[in-house]
């Protein structure tokens, strides 16, 4: 609190949630990653894969995109770091109070396991900075395990300041979270 009284809440991320790493040996970097950490791989594709050795759905994830040996596309190396706030109301704030300050989020994307926000600082370095859609790692991982996920393991687009503003009207927050494949037909 200042002197002035002011109570306004700082809104902070609540943990570092995982590292992505790009890279143009995918199966090499996945399997070192893997027996560094003793960590298990809850999903894999051949472009992505997520581990996990604790707590949270993936803490690190190896990615290879098509674009990497394109000059315009990125370097391999780090993709993003990602923060997780304690919930969506943190995100909404967070978005807005960075808009305000003519930060805009280049990528906003609903993954499945997570809603995310995702920004560039001045280096071109990236953070996503989300929320989870599930309330245990169980959940998230079983979701990691699904079709749903295993067809569309990049999620879908999402309108943020739509979201904000329904938010705000008080529209409930699983289907302002919902995954727009979980009710996909086989």
């Amino acid at each position: 609190m200042s002197a002035a009284g002011n109570t306004t809440r700082t809104i902070v991320p609540d943990r570092l949630a995982h590292v992505v790493l790009r890279t143009r040996q995918f199966r090499p970097m996945l399997e070192w990653w893997a027996n560094l950490l003793q960590a298990e791989v809850v999903f894999e594709n051949g472009f992505i894969g997520f581990l996990t050795f604790d707590d949270e759905h993936h803490r690190v994830a190896i990615v290879q995109p098509a674009d990497l040996d394109d000059p315009a596309g990125y370097p391999a190396g780090l993709d993003h770091i990602a923060f997780t706030y304690a919930s969506l109301g943190d995100l909404v704030a967070t978005y807005e109070r960075l808009k305000g300050q003519g930060i805009d989020a280049t990528w906003v994307v609903n993954h499945g396991p997570t809603l995310s926000l995702y920004y560039r600082d001045p280096d071109g370095n990236r953070a996503e900075l989300q929320i989870d859609r599930f309330r245990t790692n169980e959940e998230a991982t079983a979701f990691l395990r699904s079709s749903a996920f295993s067809r569309h393991p990049i999620g879908h687009r999402v309108d943020f300041d739509d979201l904000a503003r329904r938010f705000h009207e008080g529209e409930d927050e699983a289907t302002l979270t919902a995954y727009k494949y979980d009710h996909e037909n086989a």
